[in-house]
């Protein structure tokens, strides 16, 4: 009987990516992403906030270098595995690994502040330059 472990989150980055090398030379990228969760008990309102620790691997360790940033909210996808571990207090701690098999980068922060290569949004009464996405419903074909 086939089993599986696998974990699809939504969260913001909480570090930018490290990147480093296997011995055999292949990438590795890693990044933390936290998942907040809002809980109602008894009338009270409390939110949690889960870390998990996300690997990518080859080519895709290589894009998540290049365009993951903290505060980015993304997608991931992948196989999960909790790890238990003794920290430097002698207390067993539980890390929350996801070796991630796809990512999707879904905006963050700097989006919403018209940023992230957006360019600044033009004030009201100015024309946008030629090209630059002015959108006119009735240009649909359909």
């Amino acid at each position: 009987m086939a089993s599986m472990a696998k974990i699809s989150i939504i969260g913001n980055v909480g570090r930018d990516p490290e990147m480093r090398m296997t011995p055999n030379g292949r990438p590795v990228c890693d990044f933390s992403v936290a998942v907040n969760r809002v809980s109602n008990s008894g009338g009270e309102r409390s939110e949690q906030t889960d870390w998990y620790r996300v690997s990518c691997w080859g080519r895709q360790a290589e894009i998540a270098q290049q365009y993951i940033q903290k505060g980015m909210q993304v997608f991931v996808d992948g196989r999960f595995s909790p790890r238990t571990y003794t920290n430097k207090d002698n207390v067993d701690k539980t890390s929350l690994d996801i070796s991630c098999n796809d990512f999707q980068m879904l905006g963050g922060r700097r989006d919403r502040e018209g940023g992230m290569g957006g360019g600044a949004m033009p004030n009201a009464g100015e024309q946008p330059a030629p090209g630059t996405g002015t959108f006119d419903p009735d240009e649909i074909p359909f």
